[in-house]
């Protein structure tokens, strides 16, 4: 599986964003944080932060409104969910079938550790 931190950096940061989003951190049509903002919340060069808005614009999660900034796309949350169920379906969850096979882990197995960590989730 590809972690994350091998990413290049305005990939983390837009997966980072993404995250905020999902977690209502940010409403539909809300005006996000500024570049230079973005920038410095993270401490990284605004040319970085500028290419992870460019990406994610580029994805439909935000839009730009000439001289006012950046804002969040009304179906960005959908748009976000949406690219994560197709990667996780596609690239991750064939590479913990195969483990499991490797392993020799039952889907019990992980039914009941799923059920843990939900329950685990839910008390935080």
């Amino acid at each position: 599986m590809t972690d994350i931190n091998n990413s290049p950096l305005y990939l983390q940061l837009a997966n980072s964003l993404c995250d905020e989003i999902l977690k209502d951190k940010y409403a539909a049509g809300e005006r996000m944080p500024s570049v230079r903002d973005i920038a410095e919340r993270v401490q990284i060069n605004t040319n970085t932060a500028n290419r992870t808005y460019d990406h994610l614009q580029s994805k439909g999660i935000i839009y730009k409104e000439r001289g006012l900034g950046y804002y969040l796309s009304a179906d960005a949350k959908e748009i976000i969910a949406n690219m994560r169920r197709e990667k996780f379906l596609n690239k991750q969850l064939p590479e913990i079938f195969r483990q499991m096979n490797l392993l020799k882990i039952d889907f019990k197995t992980i039914e009941e550790e799923y059920n843990k960590q939900i329950l685990k989730n839910n008390e935080n």
